[in-house]
C-alpha cells in the first residue's frame, strides 16, 4: 500500500478514536507527509524505514534549524503512526520505539497585564458593526478563556444571554459550560441586536460572530484582528500569541486567588498538570513584585 494511503488510514483512525480537531489532524498530515517524502528520496516506504533511518531524518531536521518543539510534535506523530502500523500488522516492528524525545525548554505562556488587556478591549470602535463584533469577541474571549477555534465556531444555540453562559464543544468533543460575566454578556447582546443583522445583511447563518461575507470567521482572520488592536493599544505584538487572552484569563484568575481546579474546568483541560503552568506565571509575577518592593528583595 502506498504511503499516502497508509497516512490517510491512520489519520482517519486517529480522528475516530481521539476526536482530534481538524487543525491537529492537518498538522499530523504535514509532519507525516514530510517523513514520507524524505523516505521516498531514500527509495524507501513507511513500511521499510527502520530506526536508523528515522534518526537520520530527525538529525537532518536539527541540522536545518527546526525548533525542538517542532521536532517533538513530529516525533509524536511518527510514534502514533508506527504504533498503528504495527498494531494493524502492516509492519512487524515499531522503529520509533527506540527514539528519544528532544529536550524542550520550559516556556511560560506569553503574558499581558490586566492594564494591557483593558487597553486592548477598549480599542474597537463600537459604532461600527465589524468593530462591535470584535469588541464582543474580545470581551467574551477574555471573560471565558475560550480557545480561538471555539470562539469563531460558536453558534446561536450555544449561548444563553439570559443565563449568562456559553456551551462549548472543546478538544475530544468534550462539552463544558462557561459563565461569560456581565460585561461580556452585555457586549455580545449589543452585537446580536445591532451589529450581527448588519453583517448578515439578510442572509441566514447560525454563527454568532459572522465575517463580512456572512460566513464563519477563520482563526487566522481573528488573530489578525487581535494584532490590529494590539498595535492601536501600543502593545508589542511580539508578546502576543493567538491564545493571548486565554492565557491572560487563566493567569489573572490565578493571580486573584482562583482555585486551580476551577480554572482547569473553565479552560477545558483534561489534565491538571496542563493548568499548573499558570501558577508558575503567578509565581513569576510575585517574584518580580518582591524584587521591586521588598526592602531586601
Amino acid at each position: 500500500m502506498k504511503d499516502n494511503a497508509l497516512i490517510d488510514l491512520f489519520l482517519n483512525e486517529l480522528w475516530l478514536e481521539k476526536g482530534l480537531s481538524d487543525n491537529t489532524i492537518q498538522s499530523y498530515r504535514l509532519d507525516l507527509t514530510a517523513l514520507s517524502d524524505w523516505s521516498a528520496k531514500q527509495t524507501l516506504s513507511l513500511i521499510e524505514v527502520d530506526a536508523v533511518h528515522l534518526q537520520q531524518f530527525l538529525g537532518e531536521r536539527v541540522d536545518k534549524g527546526y525548533k525542538a518543539t517542532s521536532t517533538a510534535r513530529l516525533l509524536s506523530a511518527m510514534r502514533k503512526l508506527f504504533q498503528y502500523l504495527y498494531r494493524e500488522q502492516y509492519r512487524q516492528d515499531d522503529p520509533s520505539a527506540v527514539l528519544s524525545s528532544p529536550k524542550l525548554p520550559s516556556r511560560l505562556p506569553k503574558y499581558l497585564s490586566e492594564e494591557q488587556v483593558g487597553d486592548l478591549l477598549d480599542c474597537p470602535c463600537t459604532d461600527e458593526p465589524l468593530e462591535l463584533r470584535d469588541k464582543a469577541m474580545l470581551e467574551l474571549l477574555y471573560a471565558t478563556g475560550l480557545r480561538v477555534t471555539e470562539l469563531v465556531s460558536l453558534t446561536m444555540d450555544s449561548i444563553s444571554l439570559q443565563q449568562g453562559v456559553v456551551r462549548v464543544i472543546g478538544k475530544g468533543n468534550k462539552e463544558r459550560i462557561v459563565p461569560m460575566g456581565e460585561e461580556a454578556a452585555y457586549w455580545v447582546n449589543q452585537f446580536v441586536l445591532y451589529g450581527r443583522p448588519m453583517l448578515l445583511n439578510g442572509q441566514s447563518s447560525d454563527v454568532v460572530f459572522p465575517s463580512k461575507r456572512a460566513v464563519q470567521m477563520t482563526r487566522q482572520t481573528f488573530w489578525h484582528r487581535i494584532k490590529h488592536y494590539a498595535i492601536l493599544a501600543e502593545i508589542n505584538t511580539e508578546s502576543l500569541s493567538p491564545h493571548v487572552l486565554r492565557h491572560a484569563f487563566a493567569t489573572h484568575l490565578v493571580n486573584h486567588g482562583a482555585d486551580l481546579r476551577v480554572v482547569q474546568m473553565l479552560l477545558g483541560h483534561s489534565d491538571l498538570s496542563t493548568t499548573q503552568i499558570y501558577t508558575h506565571v503567578a509565581k513569576e509575577r510575585l517574584k518580580r513584585l518582591h524584587e521591586k518592593f521588598h526592602p531586601r528583595g
